[in-house]
């Protein structure tokens, strides 16, 4: 029996742990340590509830905007505040915005390279890269001599001895499988993405001032629209966002869905390694009817238990029975016993570390090894994420998203059981991208349908004075951000925040295990899968990043006087 120590998680955002427990060349017992503490909660207490949106919008800079989004929807929800249509529509393709941006980044910048061996690449004969590329995609840059000159940079990259943003992989591990023409395809694809993502997210600029951290506004959006106005929505203004959307429907359909297809064709043992629990949550979103009627959402909200496929149960985020927060092996008090499960509406941030000092050989030794707490629903625990939205989008008879899963399984020929795995998890990815883009298209063509009815009403100033405000109020905001289930919970008394939790989609995925020894679904995952060089873990590292953790979310690092408590070397 051994025991492999990852420490930090690389590419990822923020400090995660991973320990890992092998025998026979598998995993048969797995830890995942939440290493930074969340202190956001507390800096909201007593501030005016309309400024939450921009202080925890810092909460990452990874996924810029999808906290400020679900905390005006928090204080929307506790107020009684309905936005304009036309807000909606805005605020939809912002989130659209964000959706494929932070796929296309996780899958090229942080995922891809665990599947493709960038070193192998010299190997490859540029002719035939570009004959493979021209099969899958009429993408306009597959000829013979681009893949030439990739190939050149590469090259130059070596013989210089630093490999740069190349440097740190697993090179050469028995776990490659790819031909080295289709690894030159992949790094000449991982290039050609960090040219285009700086483009899409222009649209965050348009609607909302800047990016990252782009501006929401309880009650709408803060943008005008106004056709003839040099400082509002105008026409060349909406022109560019139709162009951002051509741009990118054509990366996402011709580049991103060919690319991850073509890799996973090589890769079909990983449809049954990585699949870890068996119910996935959504919360739903891309609202077309309002926020308060998620029947019509784009993606439904539910649960699939068991994976059966033929039911999905309701959701009640603001069911105090339904979804609770436990700190068992999180290293939290609860005023009521560290056994109680708290709903977040009730939720407390009292730190109590009672771990070792580090550095530390291990932590999987400590009942408690975490600063995540543990959320479950119906005390059961559940995957979130893009695989999850298209499960229960799925099992709920979507037609959008039933054709885009049933193309790609028949494509892989593979059966639905491969979704339920680390390789589903990542194509699932893509596939909520190419969802994404495809309603981004749709949205903005009733934006247009808004403008052109002259429906340009984009704030809500009804309830907007805390005069008009009840003493005291509580909320719930949903979201399903590209990690998956998002909720911020707020209390407001006498026109001030009195608590305010987040439940975030690493919370979810990445926390400890229950009071029950149930695992979380980073922890799940890995238990049985292969590790065929324990000084080279890439196994791990792949199931890990099929979920594209997220620890800046679930957790912070500060004193309440801003100073380190720490910091974490790796070697």
């Amino acid at each position: 029996m051994s025991r492999i120590v990852v420490d930090p998680v690389t590419r990822v955002e923020g400090h995660l742990r991973v320990e890992a427990v092998v025998e026979g060349g598998r995993i048969v017992d797995a830890f995942s340590s939440g290493m930074m503490v969340r202190g956001l909660e507390k800096i909201l207490i007593g501030r005016d509830p309309r400024d939450a949106w921009a202080i925890v919008g810092r909460v990452c800079g990874v996924c810029t905007s999808c906290h400020s989004l679900t905390s005006v929807r928090a204080v929307e929800d506790a107020l009684g505040i309905v936005i304009p249509r036309t807000a909606e529509l805005i605020r939809n393709l912002m989130e659209c915005t964000i959706q494929i941006h932070d796929h296309v980044v996780h899958f090229y910048h942080l995922h891809a390279l665990d599947w493709v061996d960038v070193v192998s690449v010299l190997k490859a004969d540029p002719a035939r890269t570009a004959a493979i590329a021209q099969s899958i995609s009429t993408y306009p840059k597959s000829s013979a001599a681009y893949f030439s000159e990739v190939q050149q940079r590469i090259k130059k990259f070596v013989d210089s001895g630093q490999l740069g943003i190349f440097a740190n992989g697993y090179w050469g591990h028995p776990q490659f499988k790819l031909p080295p023409e289709v690894n030159l395809l992949g790094v000449a694809h991982y290039l050609e993405a960090l040219e285009w993502q700086k483009e899409i997210v222009k649209v965050h600029t348009i609607f909302g001032g800047k990016n990252p951290h782009p501006n929401y506004l309880v009650g709408g959006v803060p943008c005008s629209i106004n056709v003839d106005e040099v400082n509002a929505i105008n026409t060349e203004r909406l022109n560019y966002v139709g162009s951002l959307i051509s741009q990118a429907e054509e990366f996402i359909n011709q580049v991103y869905i060919p690319d991850v297809l073509a890799i996973a064709g090589f890769y079909k043992d990983w449809a049954s390694i990585g699949g870890g629990l068996p119910n996935y949550l959504s919360y739903g979103d891309m609202p077309t009817r309002g926020y308060a009627h998620p029947e019509y959402f784009k993606f439904p909200r539910g649960v699939v238990l068991n994976r059966d496929l033929s039911t999905v149960h309701p959701v009640n985020a603001k069911d105090k029975q339904e979804i609770k927060e436990y700190i068992a092996h999180s290293w939290y008090n609860y005023q009521e016993g560290n056994d109680a499960g708290m709903h977040p509406f009730d939720g407390e941030t009292s730190l109590h570390y009672t771990g070792p000092k580090p550095p530390f050989e291990t932590l999987a030794e400590s009942e408690k090894y975490s600063f995540i707490k543990t959320p479950r629903w119906q005390d059961q625990p559940m995957e979130v994420g893009p695989l999850a939205r298209l499960v229960v989008g799925y099992a709920a008879g979507n037609t959008d998203i039933r054709e885009v899963v049933n193309d790609a399984l028949g494509r892989l020929n593979v059966p639905k059981e491969a979704l339920f795995s680390t390789l589903g998890r990542t194509a699932a990815r893509a596939l909520d991208a190419k969802l994404a883009v495809h309603y981004m298209r749709e949205f903005f063509g009733q934006l247009l349908d808004q403008v052109k009815a002259n429906e340009t009403s984009t704030f809500n100033p009804e309830k907007w004075n805390p005069s008009t405000w009840p003493a005291e109020a509580e909320g719930v905001g949903l979201t399903e951000a590209p990690r998956g289930a998002l909720a911020h919970y707020i209390k407001i008394k006498d026109g001030r925040i009195a608590n305010y939790q987040l439940v975030v989609p690493t919370t979810w995925n990445g926390s400890p295990r229950d009071g029950r020894g149930q695992h979380s679904a980073f922890e799940a995952s890995l238990i049985g899968s292969p590790v065929a060089n324990l000084e080279q873990p890439l196994e791990i590292i792949r199931t890990l990043h099929s979920f594209d953790p997220c620890l800046a979310c679930s957790v912070h690092l500060y004193d309440p006087k801003g100073r380190h408590l720490g910091q974490f070397h790796e070697e």
